[in-house]
């Protein structure tokens, strides 16, 4: 239940973080109060992750995953641009988190 939780955060966080985008600075209404109640819930659901797992392994799945998808979403559906260093720089934050599992995620 503890990865569900997570995943949950971590969704949470990229809805608002495509929200923040679309927020304008926060000028447009709709999209800045989504980015309110999506980092809220994430927040919230990243709190109860961390009651069953530790701090940096929860954090650096949730930043890396965060960091990753939006990253792939930035390029693919918000015209920003694609190289070969942000390809390499996400797999390395896949890669980063990845090893912080293996090595002591539970």
């Amino acid at each position: 239940m503890t990865y569900v939780t997570l995943a949950a955060a971590i969704a949470f966080e990229i809805v608002g973080t495509v929200l923040m985008r679309q927020s304008d600075g926060f000028a447009k209404l709709w999209p800045s109060l989504g980015t309110l109640v999506c980092y809220l819930l994430a927040f919230t659901l990243l709190a109860q992750t961390l009651k069953s797992m530790e701090v940096g392994t929860a954090y650096a799945i949730w930043s890396g995953a965060g960091t990753a998808v939006v990253a792939a979403i930035g390029m693919v559906f918000l015209n920003e641009t694609a190289s070969l260093a942000k390809f390499l720089g996400v797999a390395l934050v896949i890669a980063g988190v990845t090893v912080l599992n293996l090595g002591g995620a539970h």
